[in-house]
């Protein structure tokens, strides 16, 4: 089953974390791989801690993507090309139940990763595992092929009075 969490709303993320935490104290394998965010994250150590859960380290990170180069386009092609690559290793070998591919929509959106290779690994994966995706945006082709869609629709956020992103509740 694929789950998309997407929208201009807080909460896809925490809303994959929460599954993701639901689906490890039940014994099952989870994965959660982030794209387009560092480290640094409150939710990563925690996840790191907990049984069954394992986290793929962000080693690189870009900024936002209108501020990129076209060198750093062009970097992060070949970063998140691989990223995806690992994570597909694991959907075939089935090593995990779940998998979480939390800001996917971002890479998805900007061409810095296949688009027809992401969506050959969603058509082909495993009946029984669970994948979870979470960003802004997604294509029309992507909430076809999901089961479940929720969106995340702000309708108010500190942001918009110029308060920025707050340690331990937006990041």
């Amino acid at each position: 089953m694929i789950h998309l969490y997407c929208g201009d709303g807080k909460g896809k993320t925490t809303a994959a974390v929460g599954l993701a935490v639901r689906a490890a104290g039940k014994g099952k394998r989870v994965f959660v791989v982030r794209f387009m965010k560092t480290d640094d994250s409150g939710e990563v150590e925690v996840l790191k801690g907990i049984e069954n859960i394992t986290v793929y380290p962000c080693s690189q990170c870009y900024g936002f993507t209108f501020q990129m180069a076209e060198n750093q386009r062009e970097e992060a092609r070949g970063y998140y090309s691989a990223v995806l690559e690992n994570t597909i290793k694991n959907m075939e070998l089935q090593f995990y139940d779940v998998i979480v591919m939390d800001e996917i929509m971002s890479v998805y959106n900007e061409n810095f990763i296949s688009q027809e290779r992401f969506l050959i690994c969603l058509r082909e994966a495993p009946e029984d595992l669970e994948i979870i995706l979470t960003g802004r945006n997604p294509s029309e082709e992507l909430i076809s092929l999901a089961d479940y869609v929720t969106e995340m629709k702000k309708v108010k956020h500190p942001f918009d009075k110029g308060i920025g992103a707050r340690k331990g509740i937006e990041y």
